[in-house]
């Protein structure tokens, strides 16, 4: 099995409902976020997958979530914005258009998330 991984960052705001504590007023972070793809054949070009081609299906994800009161966007009018529900997020997103783009050859391993320096999510399946 082969694995390549890159990362980005953004900044969004967010609040969480159902909880009591200072993370249910409005406030932001800059987020960085950590895609892990893997497969088991390598394309003609002896890649995976490329970097860039990595990077511009998760631009999708970040550039729609960057700068925004994540709470005012779907899913996440309804879907709590907490670090392991965007982790999934970027999982689903990221993995959606990978397969397209790969014909089911590769899929994303694992999303890891981190909401601060010392506080990280990650999912998986």
């Amino acid at each position: 099995m082969y694995e390549v991984t890159v990362e980005d960052t953004f900044a969004a705001g967010h609040y969480l409902r159902n909880y009591k504590g200072k993370c249910e007023n409005p406030h932001g972070h800059n987020y960085r976020v950590r895609v892990t793809l893997q497969g088991k054949e390598l394309d003609k070009a002896g890649l995976l997958v490329d970097f860039k081609d990595l990077k511009g299906v998760m631009k999708h994800v970040v550039d729609y979530l960057d700068h925004k009161m994540m709470n005012d966007i779907e899913p996440f009018t309804v879907l709590n914005p907490s670090a392991e529900n965007l982790a999934k997020y970027f999982y689903d997103q990221t993995n959606a258009k990978l397969k397209e783009r790969t014909d089911g050859r590769v899929s994303v391993s694992r999303v890891t998330l981190w909401e601060t320096d010392t506080s990280i999510a990650t999912y998986y399946e």
